[in-house]
């Protein structure tokens, strides 16, 4: 019987994991039935009646199931088979029951998917609670006395878990959650994680080398074995094992029009020039965001443009990211001569820390000190490091698969052609479109001549991902900040009086200010058709 119930349970949770999962799987349509489904599951936690009305059609199942083995019981005896039955019935009526436990894995099924790990891990959970059952059965009453006093505190923890499942989805719903993440992480919280977690690897590995390596090489380990087999590279041939085995790795991914790519950069270059000779293997791993970054012609200009000479790996099918399980550009692999990853970096920063780790790394596999003075690495242009202290504005997509905060009054068009207005006064971080243009999934293109961005910020830096549609026309456009031309606040790829051109898919930097931070809007308008607009960023 409490066999049968642990699979009843298991195959419900399951589907329930599964529906989540497709809900998250949808575009735009699909984040907001994703949202509605993880506050369901949050408000059936908190509110236990809401729980009896959504799962009364299973409660009525499991019950007539059970109804009709006792039946047949009565007649023939309680077999092994209908045993199972009964226990099947048991949990069906069972699953909606299960307490907060279930709804936390059922909730982080909804945001990762479904699998065979979140189905075994249900039928864990199901045979855990079934032999607290059979142990139960066995000691009698008294231990159910115990658990009876103490099920008042899993009502309330019940309750507690599921107002915070509501709460989060509500952050989310509103926006808020960027804001709330960037207060709450930080470089050094998440280099830290990246230790214990490397440290607990190397430990079931064997421990960590202190020392020079012998001479036997290690074996491949598959997220470097997924980057050597790279459909293509750039300033490389392809990099065979013999090429890593042993050596120090930095694995870089990153995409040339990611901003915060662009800032980590010049830190790469210099550790991949600084420490060559000692050993280092810098390693960059292309996988684009946007369309445009996939095309291997805008990729070998960029890295022209950049000064990036290290060998670059392509990865347009986000193999090689999954095989690292990446989660972020631009994203530092740290990986010592015994091809075990010993540090994560998500995101910038950290560097000083960072290059002492690779000093480490190198003494160990060298079996001698390596400890060059660590000299200090700013980047220009769009390279320089964000003023963090006056950054008041959040990267904004401008295609609505993401895009939030656009403020042109009416319906957004998707897909096709419409003619939008602008408004009178825009509120910080909102935005609005002028003239003709079709809204798509990643990018808005201007139809018609002229067509205007407007952009309410606070930031010493304003950039715009940009593509030209028609190759060899360049898209010209003029810059104004607060209706007038930049002159000292202008960008790298604006001159004074605000003028500038698209003759390249890239991120333009438009504004940047020379003088104090205060709120500010910019106007951006396109003098020809065929631009591309993707997303704003700040620094």
């Amino acid at each position: 019987m409490l066999l049968g119930l642990a699979l009843a349970f298991a195959a419900v949770a399951s589907l329930a994991s599964i529906a989540g999962a497709w809900a998250i799987t949808w575009n735009r349509d699909g984040r907001t039935v994703a949202l509605v489904l993880i506050a369901l599951i949050g408000l059936s936690m908190l509110l236990p009646n809401l729980t009896a009305r959504l799962t009364a059609p299973i409660v009525s199942i499991g019950g007539r199931l059970g109804i009709w083995v006792q039946r047949r019981a009565a007649g023939k005896g309680m077999s092994g088979g209908y045993s199972v039955l009964l226990g099947v019935a048991t949990g069906l009526v069972w699953a909606p029951c299960a307490g907060p436990i279930l709804g936390l894995i059922l909730t982080t099924a909804a945001l990762r998917g479904p699998g065979v790990h979140t189905s075994l891990l249900l039928l864990t959970y199901a045979l855990g609670a079934a032999t607290s059952l059979a142990v139960g059965s066995l000691l009698g009453g008294r231990l159910f006395s115990i658990i009876k006093r103490s099920a008042r505190w899993g009502d309330a923890l019940h309750r507690i878990l599921g107002a915070a499942v509501v709460a989060g989805a509500s952050i989310i719903w509103f926006g808020s959650s960027n804001g709330l993440i960037a207060h709450l992480s930080s470089a050094r919280v998440n280099m830290l994680e990246q230790d214990v977690t490397a440290a607990v690897s190397n430990v079931r590995a064997g421990g960590i080398a202190t020392v020079a390596y012998a001479a036997e090489e290690p074996a491949l380990s598959a997220s470097l074995r997924s980057l050597l087999g790279a459909p293509q590279w750039l300033n490389t041939r392809p990099l065979q094992p013999k090429d890593v085995q042993g050596k120090v790795v930095l694995v870089n991914f990153w995409t040339f029009s990611c901003i915060n790519c662009l800032r980590v950069l010049p830190h790469v270059r210099s550790w991949a020039s600084k420490y060559k000779d000692r050993g280092l293997v810098v390693v960059g791993v292309q996988t684009p965001e946007f369309a445009f970054e996939k095309v291997l012609g805008n990729v070998r200009k960029a890295l022209v443009d950049l000064g990036v000479d290290y060998p670059v790996a392509i990865d347009n099918d986000f193999k090689i990211w999954r095989a690292f399980d990446n989660e972020a550009w631009p994203a530092l692999y740290f990986i010592g001569a015994n091809g075990k990853i010993r540090r994560r970096v998500l995101g910038e920063g950290i560097y000083d820390d960072s290059e002492v780790l690779i000093q480490q790394l190198l003494s160990e596999a060298n079996g001698t000190r390596v400890a060059n003075e660590i000299a200090p690495v700013s980047g220009k242009g769009p390279e320089a490091a964000a003023d963090e202290g006056d950054l008041g504005s959040p990267e904004t997509y401008i295609g609505f698969a993401q895009f939030r905060s656009f403020a042109s009054p009416g319906y957004v068009s998707e897909n096709s052609p419409k003619r939008y207005q602008p408004v009178k006064a825009l509120a910080l971080n909102h935005w609005t479109l002028t003239g003709v243009w079709t809204i798509g999934s990643e990018f808005a293109a201007l139809n018609q001549a002229p067509g205007s961005i407007a952009y309410r910020f606070h930031a010493r830096d304003l950039h715009l991902v940009l593509a030209n549609s028609s190759p060899g026309h360049p898209v010209r456009f003029r810059v104004k900040i607060d209706g007038a031309p930049p002159g000292a606040d202008h960008g790298s790829d604006v001159d004074a009086d605000g003028w500038g051109s698209v003759d390249e898919d890239r991120l333009y930097q438009v504004v940047r200010q020379a003088g104090p931070i205060v709120d500010r809007t910019f106007e951006i308008e396109f003098l020809d058709s065929g631009v591309h607009a993707y997303a704003f960023t700040f620094g």
